[in-house]
């Protein structure tokens, strides 16, 4: 289905999980499980995709769940990380690069810090488990280079499908989602952090979802994109 932010806005919340789950559908049954991975930050967006790719599974989360620990995290994202994961079964691969986490000053330059601490480890750890799929919890309102992403991004090196089932859910569509069927998510949420990132890069408010983000890294967006960022 051919489908933009625009159209996307007079869908029902029901139409735009339907239209979610059947993208995780074809994937898993193009790809098969032991080929997919979905990549999970501890955010609401990423957890409303792990409950759907849950759902699809039979209650079970069907493929690897990627972390990627840049070490900068919030004490409340690592803490709500290692509860999920038990009380969710996942099968969670934590990605670290340890070489960068020891010589890359966090926040300082953020295309070198989270091409370092985030593209590097994702990008090894799909070309070391010849994965053919990732899916990500992006959308299309939350950040300019994101606008005119489609539901199935071929990249290179390594070459892999970048799969992107949320990108027509809105910000208050994932908070809708989540009171629906009553999911957990980060502490930070209920004390005013509307959009989480590695703590030295967040704040909370904002005029805009994302706008108590560095906003460095903001500007840097669309070439931490090219760089193999999500």
């Amino acid at each position: 289905m051919s489908l933009n932010e625009k159209e996307a806005a007079k869908w029902t919340l029901e139409e735009k999980e339907t239209e979610s789950r059947r993208i995780i559908e074809e994937v898993l049954h193009r790809f098969g499980p032991d080929k997919v991975a979905t990549t999970w930050t501890g955010g609401k967006d990423s957890t409303t995709l792990l409950h759907m790719l849950r759902q699809v599974g039979g209650g079970k989360v069907p493929v690897r769940v990627i972390k990627i620990d840049t070490s900068a995290d919030f004490p409340e994202i690592y803490s709500f990380v290692d509860r999920l994961a038990k009380e969710w079964d996942l099968d969670l691969h934590v990605l670290r690069n340890e070489e960068a986490i020891k010589t890359v000053k966090v926040a300082e330059d953020p295309l070198q810090c989270c091409y370092q601490l985030k593209t590097v480890p994702l990008l090894s750890f799909i070309r070391e488990q010849g994965l053919e799929a990732v899916f990500v919890a992006i959308r299309w309102d939350e950040q300019e280079a994101r606008k005119d992403e489609p539901y199935f991004a071929q990249r290179q090196d390594p070459d892999h499908l970048r799969v992107q089932p949320l990108l027509h859910f809105r910000e208050i569509d994932i908070w809708s989602y989540i009171r629906k069927y009553n999911l957990p998510f980060c502490e930070l949420y209920r004390r005013g952090y509307r959009s989480l990132d590695c703590a030295p890069c967040t704040g909370r408010g904002g005029r805009s979802e994302r706008g108590a983000r560095s906003q460095n890294k903001e500007a840097a967006m669309q070439r931490l994109r090219e760089m193999g960022y999500f």
